[in-house]
């Protein structure tokens, strides 16, 4: 556990922030997760509109070009910031945006995983990332997203499920050709006890073997994945879900659904999900292939 140095620097800016009205956090209510495996889901109703960047609707200009300066924490290293989510879903919900232009929909580099680990040293906790519009990105600028965790906390409502998948494929017990959500994700234990440069090259390694290991095409190359995916971070494991679409059932999902946590609008349809429950909400935007069935599971090496 590190020092949480950044996480500290938020809460005072978060503070801060919300005194100059920089900072709108969304108002939810908790509600009963309805149907079979509500236990891996947390439900909330939305009480008031989404934000303008969230609309389908009419324009939506690049807040982190330029950045709020109510909003930022720290320059991480020279070519990457971390901010406050203007749109918190929990205090201190911080983004790690490029200082320029990048795009969301091309491959994480290298300088971006030596930023995130200079971050999740420090303060950690479940890190996700939206590839694109189809994936429940509401932003072209690169941005990956962390809401903190305190040490032994449960990382997120789904965890039990990935830390299942992982010991099923250890143990070769998985049957990945039934379950769409299974055969969609690619799923590997993270590094561990090197240094802060080796830790992202094998970050980045392990990205890349599970972007093909679910046929998104090969990171070397110039050319962007070739389907949307979301990206999930804890501690201990790494996730890639390949995505075919951002809605369903009136429900608009990103990485976070898949750790569990649902938004509901007016727009969503509860009795949908009161029928069928969550865990089939999610098959309905997975994009599952045969290839994601080869066990991914070996945790990486440094280079």
């Amino acid at each position: 556990m590190g020092s949480e140095h950044f996480w500290t620097s938020a809460l005072y800016r978060s503070s801060q922030a919300l005194d100059q009205g920089a900072l709108i956090p969304l108002t939810t209510s908790r509600l009963q997760c309805p149907g079979m495996g509500c236990e891996r889901f947390e439900l909330r109703q939305l009480n008031a509109q989404l934000p303008r960047h969230h609309r389908p609707e009419g324009p939506k200009p690049n807040p982190f070009s330029p950045w709020e300066q109510e909003l930022e924490i720290e320059s991480i290293g020279n070519n990457h910031v971390l901010i406050l989510n203007k749109y918190p879903v929990q205090t201190g919900h911080m983004l790690l945006i490029t200082r320029q232009w990048a795009p969301q929909v091309h491959w994480l580099t290298d300088d971006d995983w030596s930023a995130l680990v200079q971050v999740d040293r420090d303060t950690s906790g479940l890190w996700f990332f939206n590839s694109g519009p189809k994936a429940g990105a509401s932003q072209p600028h690169r941005h990956l997203q962390l809401l903190r965790r305190q040490q032994g906390e449960q990382v997120c409502p789904r965890e039990s499920w990935f830390r299942n998948l992982l010991h099923d494929r250890k143990s070769d017990r998985s049957d990945d050709t039934q379950d769409p959500l299974i055969a969609s994700c690619a799923l590997a234990l993270r590094p561990h006890g090197i240094t802060l440069k080796q830790e992202a090259r094998a970050l980045h390694a392990l990205y890349r073997s599970l972007a093909e290991t679910l046929d998104l095409g090969d990171v070397k190359t110039e050319q962007p994945p070739v389907a949307p995916y979301n990206l999930l971070i804890t501690p201990e494991w790494m996730a890639v879900i390949r995505r075919k679409q951002e809605r369903a059932s009136g429900f608009s999902l990103n990485a976070l659904a898949f750790a569990g946590y649902l938004l509901a609008t007016q727009k969503s349809d509860l009795d949908w999900l009161k029928r069928n429950g969550g865990e089939r909400l999610l098959q309905e935007v997975v994009d599952s292939i045969s290839g994601a069935t080869d066990d991914c599971q070996s945790s990486m090496t440094t280079e």
